[in-house]
């Protein structure tokens, strides 16, 4: 199994819609990947390091994805369309990692 994880650099003055990304956006991306998404989760960014500290992130979203050759292919055909969609909720430049799960 495989993680898309979607990070939003938290700043002063940033935009986040939160509804939006986790009603429309998540939803639209998830139809768009087909059945190799196999779940998506959505974290609003809370506190830093410590409580009382800014939120390192302001939103965290989470692909679980069966493949990456067909995550690949997906993106290749969908890409352009699921990152038009992104003013929609955020002026934050999101940051994308990959990785394996391993537990």
């Amino acid at each position: 199994m495989y993680k898309v994880h979607v990070f939003y650099p938290n700043s002063p003055g940033v935009h986040f819609d939160l509804d939006y990304y986790a009603g429309k956006h998540m939803s639209m991306v998830r139809g768009l990947l087909g059945p190799n998404c196999t779940g998506v989760s959505v974290q609003a960014g809370l506190a830093g390091g410590a409580p009382g500290q800014p939120a390192t992130y302001i939103a965290i979203g989470a692909l679980d994805i069966a493949s990456l050759d067909e995550f690949g292919a997906a993106m290749a055909k969908h890409g352009a369309e699921i990152m038009a969609d992104v003013p929609n909720y955020t002026d934050a430049k999101p940051i994308i990692q990959i990785s394996e799960e391993k537990a």
